[in-house]
């Protein structure tokens, strides 16, 4: 089915706040099936509201709002939903007799609060039937309308639990079957990956999509055919194909992430990994530490901004540091080899570098970058030369040093 997404707020038009409600909505959304044809960002402005939801309506076979079911004067999407759609509102009772439950002896400004946060469209059916969440869905010329709060946590769980079933409700699949893979590549541009799998766009019932997301490449495969079988062994031979294609630069599928990859691998060889990081300032640790159970592979790490500290904690000699400098391979091969044989880890990954905007040279410019690793009893060293800003370099580094990793327990 073809959907369009809207999202309401001024903290989202200034850019004060990163619209993510969009995305992950886009996401699931993709993954079962549907087309997402628009997605709008829209300030609290009631006109701009009805005006976007009427035409979105006319070409859409559903919608989703998010953002501006609030009880805060801000929140002006049920009253603009109401007049541009030409609806009767109601205070819904159940939702008011829930909160004054919980909210003992409210003040007369917390019960208009409270009133706002309960006036919807008439036909509305409330979501959250604990009252805990505002959201409702709105039937509306043959399409369902689906209104959900702007607080991402919330959002998720209702379009999740809610929205996804009442989709599949009111739209049963058809008789065509689909398959679709979400690829996620690292190493190569998009431009690159392109060009590579740009045949495959030329067989029938096969869509090849590219998303560029921070250091990552997403490449998505959408296969559809009127037959199971049929269905089922063209999606494996585009699958072969990708895979074949890209080879080691495809690192996950769907919701994994390159650390949860390089954690399972470090746990199925039994490895033991600690990191030593310079510009980086504890990003790869934080990276590793986001996956569940990262303490059964992953020792700690060692953040060794400063020359002093790169001595004190990893061990580095004061003439090594002295004669190549802290940007070096032999600063990196030593901040790799001693805190693994310190720590007792049989595997180590170190990066120093220069992040910039300033600390560059002409035979060091910024975006210099050596990355260590100990493995196997034995010290390699890569220099890069990373571009992008400070925060875009820190990024590369330490997607590189963990792909260095990875890359490197598939070699054993």
């Amino acid at each position: 089915m073809i959907g369009e997404i809207i999202a309401i707020g001024d903290e989202l038009t200034t850019g004060r706040i990163l619209n993510t409600t969009s995305a992950f909505a886009a996401q699931q959304l993709f993954a079962a099936g549907h087309t997402i044809t628009a997605m709008h960002t829209i300030g609290d402005d009631p006109e701009q509201i009805g005006s976007f939801l009427c035409k979105s309506v006319k070409r859409a076979d559903f919608v989703i709002i998010t953002g501006g079911l609030g009880s805060t004067t801000d929140d002006l999407t049920n009253e603009a939903v109401i007049k541009a759609l030409g609806l009767t509102g109601i205070l819904h009772p159940e939702v008011v007799a829930s909160v004054e439950k919980r909210l003992k002896n409210m003040s007369s400004q917390q019960k208009k609060a409270i009133e706002k946060l309960a006036w919807v469209p008439e036909q509305a059916t409330i979501l959250d039937k604990s009252y805990h969440m505002a959201g409702y869905i709105l039937p509306f010329e043959g399409k369902p309308l689906f209104f959900l709060p702007g607080v991402p946590p919330q959002m998720e769980i209702l379009l999740k639990n809610k929205v996804m079933p009442a989709l599949q409700e009111w739209y049963p699949p058809e008789d065509t079957f689909l398959h679709q893979q979400v690829y996620k590549a690292f190493g190569m541009t998009e431009s690159a990956i392109n060009s590579m799998l740009a045949h495959l766009e030329n067989h029938q019932g096969v869509k090849i999509g590219y998303y560029p997301v921070g250091c990552e490449v997403h490449i998505s495969a959408t296969v559809q055919a009127a037959d199971k079988i049929q269905a089922s062994d063209l999606f494996q031979e585009t699958d072969q194909v990708i895979r074949d294609t890209l080879g080691l630069h495809i690192f996950g599928t769907g919701e994994q992430t390159l650390a949860e990859v390089t954690g399972n691998l470090l746990a199925e060889k039994r490895k033991f990994l600690c990191t030593a990081e310079s510009c980086t300032g504890g990003l790869i640790g934080s990276m590793l530490t986001k996956v569940p159970g990262s303490s059964n592979w992953y020792a700690g790490g060692v953040i060794a901004y400063s020359n002093h500290l790169k001595e004190q904690l990893l061990g580095v000699d004061h003439a090594l540091l002295r004669n190549y400098g802290a940007v070096s391979p032999e600063t990196a091969r030593a901040m790799a080899a001693r805190p693994a044989a310190k720590l007792g880890c049989n595997m180590a990954v170190s990066v120093t570098g220069i992040a910039g905007p300033g600390g560059g040279s002409e035979e060091k410019p910024v975006g210099t970058v050596y990355i260590g690793l100990f493995h196997q009893k034995q010290v390699s060293v890569e220099k890069y030369l990373f571009s992008g800003n400070r925060n875009q370099v820190q990024e590369k580094t330490a997607y590189t040093a963990l792909d260095t990793v990875r890359r490197a327990l598939l070699a054993e």
